[in-house]
């Protein structure tokens, strides 16, 4: 991987030939972009309007091709820039199917998260901080685009951080979006870890296609990290789920011996709790 010049604002890491990638402050969340001789492809556009503008001068140092956007999912550090980008000449944004919905849903209860970056945004007031949900989708069959002279594909292989995450694949580098996490505990406020697993697996098995995965925070990693994320979680899961079995058992015992910070393994244990009582809900309705 080579570096471009550092000297300006916004530092791009080449992974590939046409393939880059930028860090967000504060969250490090990784900014995608693929340029073909036609067009650009630009991956999750930040936490609102300011982190959206600084992404578009980013890209605009590196092309004036038009744009075309892709959510990975739908969390706020992803998909709360796209009002400013559509103001702003892109006109196709994409998203897995269930993303747009998942916007609309809650897109305004997550306002509060970007307060401390996009106090506009968090307020819905001023210019470009209305939600803009993705208005191509995703649906079963993997959608090939083409830039010109590249081709990047976008897939979905199952729930895992959310019930939507899309892949993008540009030569050899695959973006991740959230399934994968470098420098942070995976985040399960809203996963389904045990499909979570089989999708990390599925990605693990592409690594005949790709060397490089881009998580959707953090450094560029190998498959040799998704798979030790994979393991780790399988782990976790295992340990969580024989607490819930053992009703006798604190299962908050459960989380100091969890691979994961307290925090994140007390939302682990809370998502697989609330993940098995719509199950038993379920199979009292049927």
């Amino acid at each position: 991987m080579t570096e471009l010049s550092t000297d300006q604002p916004h530092p791009w890491q080449q992974l590939a030939e046409h393939v880059w990638t930028l860090q967000t402050d504060g969250l490090r969340m990784n900014v995608g972009l693929v340029v073909g001789t036609e067009r650009a492809l630009v991956i999750d556009t930040g936490t609102g309007p300011l982190q959206a503008a600084w992404i578009l001068d980013a890209v605009r140092q590196m092309t004036d091709r038009p744009i075309t956007a892709v959510n990975t999912h739908a969390h706020y550090d992803h998909v709360f820039g796209n009002a400013y980008l559509a103001a702003h000449g892109v006109e196709d944004f994409w998203a897995a199917e269930r993303c747009a919905a998942v916007v609309i849903e809650h897109g305004d209860k997550w306002r509060a998260a970007v307060a401390a970056l996009e106090p506009a945004m968090a307020s819905n007031d001023g210019d470009h901080t209305n939600l803009h949900p993705a208005n191509k989708l995703v649906t079963d069959a993997p959608v090939d685009l083409d830039l010109g002279g590249v081709s990047v594909t976008l897939f979905h292989l199952g729930r895992g951080h959310t019930d939507h995450d899309l892949l993008v694949g540009a030569g050899n580098v695959l973006f991740t979006g959230d399934l994968v996490e470098e420098g942070a505990d995976p985040a399960f406020d809203d996963s389904f870890p045990s499909d979570w697993i089989r999708t990390l697996g599925k990605v693990a098995a592409l690594d005949d296609l790709y060397d490089v995965f881009v998580p959707g925070h953090g450094s560029p990693v190998s498959v040799d990290f998704v798979t030790t994320q994979l393991n780790k979680m399988r782990s976790a899961v295992r340990v969580t789920k024989i607490a819930m079995d053992e009703a006798s058992v604190d299962m908050t015992k459960a989380i100091p011996i969890l691979p994961y910070g307290p925090e994140q393994s007390r939302v682990l244990l809370t998502r697989l709790r609330t993940l098995a009582h719509w199950k038993w809900l379920e199979r009292q309705s049927s």
